[in-house]
Parts: structure tokens; C-alpha cells; sequence
């Protein structure tokens, strides 16, 4: 008890929260800055530092990408989805509009007919597309 009353009155000598063995370093006369060494291994390891926060960024912006990539392609198959079926009930309505003028049955084969000419009109296209990036890969360009 009498240590710590000596301890509570004694004047203040340093730091509170050092342990008591603690000696500051002496300082040199001539102090010196760090070392082109010293610099070269700080800058390796800023590189370093920087190098994972890029990585860590580019994840996490592929991840959000890929997240609404997601939600696109969900909302592209609905819209597909949707347009598929207003062109079956046009279709439809095609042939009910055309079933009291010439027969359900003659109506039906010319939506038919018609559908499949566009069908062809379509594969053509295709066709001449497909074969645009096939010249465009091949080894002498002229096929």
C-alpha cells in the first residue's frame, strides 16, 4: 500500500499504458532516412497491396454483373415469352378472320403457307449471315 501511495505522488515520468520496463531507443546523433532498400520493399508491397484490392474490386464487379445478367436473361425469356404468344393468338385470329371468307380449312392453309414462306425468308437470311462470318474466318477469304 505504501508503493502505491509513493507510486500515486511520484511525478509523471512517461507514457501510462507502457509496460514499467520499457526504455525508449536512443536516438543517434546522425539519424539516418530509410534505405533505397528499405523504399524498394515498401513499394513492392504497396504494389502488392494495391494488385488485391484491384482483384478484390473486379470480383465483386463481375459478381453485380453477373447478378443483372441474370435478371436480363430472366427478363429477355419473359418478353419472349410474351411476344411468342401474341403472335400465336394473331395467327389465331388469322385464321378465324379468314375462316367466313373462304373455309376454315383454306384458312388455314394459307396462314400456314404464308408462316412458312416467312420461315424460309428467315432461314435464308441466316444462311447469308452464317456464311458472312465463315469467309470472315477463313484461311485465304475468297471461299
Amino acid at each position: 500500500m505504501l508503493e502505491e501511495e509513493e507510486r500515486d505522488n511520484a511525478p509523471y515520468e512517461g507514457p501510462v499504458d507502457l509496460p514499467d520496463e520499457y526504455e525508449p531507443e536512443e536516438e543517434e546523433a546522425e539519424a539516418l532516412g530509410p534505405s533505397l532498400a528499405d523504399d524498394v520493399l515498401a513499394l513492392l508491397e504497396d504494389g502488392k497491396t494495391y494488385a488485391e484490392a484491384e482483384m478484390a474490386y473486379q470480383k465483386s464487379r463481375a459478381g453485380f454483373a453477373a447478378n443483372r445478367i441474370k435478371g436480363a436473361i430472366a427478363f429477355g425469356l419473359g418478353a419472349f415469352g410474351v411476344l411468342h404468344l401474341a403472335l400465336i393468338a394473331m395467327t389465331v385470329g388469322l385464321v378465324i378472320a379468314l375462316a367466313p371468307l373462304v373455309g376454315p380449312w383454306i384458312a388455314t392453309a394459307i396462314v400456314t403457307i404464308a408462316l412458312v414462306a416467312l420461315g424460309i425468308v428467315f432461314l435464308s437470311l441466316l444462311k447469308a449471315r452464317i456464311d458472312e462470318i465463315r469467309d470472315a474466318f477463313s484461311e485465304d477469304g475468297n471461299d
